[in-house]
């Protein structure tokens, strides 16, 4: 089924919880959103500075799955369109043919009992070109073979590696989530430069173009303690590559980690309070916010989505400014947008995009039953 595109020019309010908050439950150095939002008092470390956000309320998540437990389990698989005929179904429904591979188009099919959440910025391996997913959606329960938007993030290779998508290893080992039998790999998120191409401009080009810039600012700061690393660097066209480099690691490890386990202790003192999700700044600049439906949900994605705010402010060299919790609230308030394109598949999910004075977000709703909510908002600075 293809989705219903609906483009709306309008002044818009994007809410995102109803909820408001009591004046004398918010404790000193928090300031509350108009969009039922608390913006906390910043973790920082170096040029990256964190502002942990809070809910009024908290939604049930539990149901959906990620594309790193859907890789891991065999559950969801990617592939070039070349090669759908090749999946399996449960259904037991023939699958379309496709007819050959394309850059920005890859073959999904969810084979779990579990709708899957997909993330604009997650990157999958792979294939003839290693890509990046195109924007926020849901994929339903045991789904038919679906069209995936994407943008090639590995200029100049066009010769499988492997016949399906897998998570990149830059997440793997101490940086990956654990289990009992050990660590496992994630599929790595995109800086937020480069993240901004797909999502906003939706141009092949321009993330090309974007990742060039990354990894030309990475092996310059890589060169100077490890020259061998900066050579190695500088021989690849690959995003993920770049980011499994093993001076990359140590160099984001060092912005990062800090970061995410601070991070995690106060979501632990947080749960009842439903800490949702940050607004990021880089040298004093917010650039930008992602939000969740839950803490849950979040703590999914924390390992990777800070590693992506590390890796943009190891090559962001400027001034350091400091930016305040109430120009965070600021930012993660205003919803206000001249114009709205939305993307719909009736039942499933909605995708809203909002374009605002210097800003552009991104609404993820679920559509599926018992559900109604925001999965995820995504704001950026533009």
């Amino acid at each position: 089924m293809r989705p219903t595109i609906f483009v709306v020019s309008a002044v818009l309010l994007l809410v995102a919880g109803v909820a408001t908050f009591n004046r004398e439950e918010i404790r000193a150095g928090e300031v509350t959103a108009s969009a039922g939002y608390k913006v906390l008092e910043p973790i920082r470390h170096g040029n990256l500075t964190v502002f942990p956000v809070v809910a009024a309320k908290s939604y049930p998540t539990g149901e959906f799955l990620t594309l790193d437990e859907g890789l891991r389990s065999g559950e969801v698989v990617v592939t070039e369109a070349g090669n759908v005929q090749g999946l399996i179904r449960r259904h037991g429904t023939p699958i379309h043919q496709y007819d050959g591979a394309e850059v920005n188009r890859l073959v999904l099919v969810n084979n779990s009992k579990r709708p899957l959440l997909l993330l604009a910025g997650e990157v999958v391996s792979g294939g003839k070109q290693d890509r990046v997913i195109g924007k926020d959606r849901i994929v339903p329960a045991e789904s038919d073979p679906i069209d995936l938007s994407v943008f090639c993030v590995e200029h100049g290779r066009w010769v499988a590696s492997t016949q399906q998508f897998g998570a990149s290893e830059a997440l793997y080992g101490k940086n990956a989530g654990t289990n009992i039998g050990g660590p496992v790999p994630m599929a790595i998120m995109v800086q937020p430069s480069v993240r901004a191409k797909a999502m906003a401009d939706k141009n092949q080009q321009e993330v090309w173009d974007e990742v060039s810039r990354q990894k030309q600012a990475m092996t310059v700061e890589v060169q100077a303690s490890a020259p061998v690393a900066g050579r190695e660097l500088a021989q690849t066209t690959s995003y993920a590559k770049v980011n499994e480099n093993e001076e990359v690691k140590k160099q984001v490890d060092s912005v990062a980690r800090p970061i995410e386990q601070s991070y995690v202790s106060l979501m632990h003192q947080l749960r009842d309070r439903n800490a949702v999700g940050v607004v990021v700044a880089v040298n004093g600049r917010i650039i930008w916010a992602d939000v969740f439906a839950s803490t849950d949900l979040l703590s999914k994605y924390w390992p990777k989505l800070v590693r992506s705010y590390a890796s943009e402010a190891v090559v962001t060299r400027a001034k350091q400014m400091e930016v305040t919790t109430k120009q965070a609230d600021a930012f993660l308030a205003d919803m206000e947008g001249r114009k709205e394109m939305i993307e719909s598949e009736p039942g499933i999910y909605r995708h809203t995009e909002v374009s605002g004075d210097g800003f552009k977000a991104f609404e993820l709703t679920s559509l599926l039953p018992k559900t109604g909510f925001d999965v995820h908002v995504a704001k950026m600075a533009e």
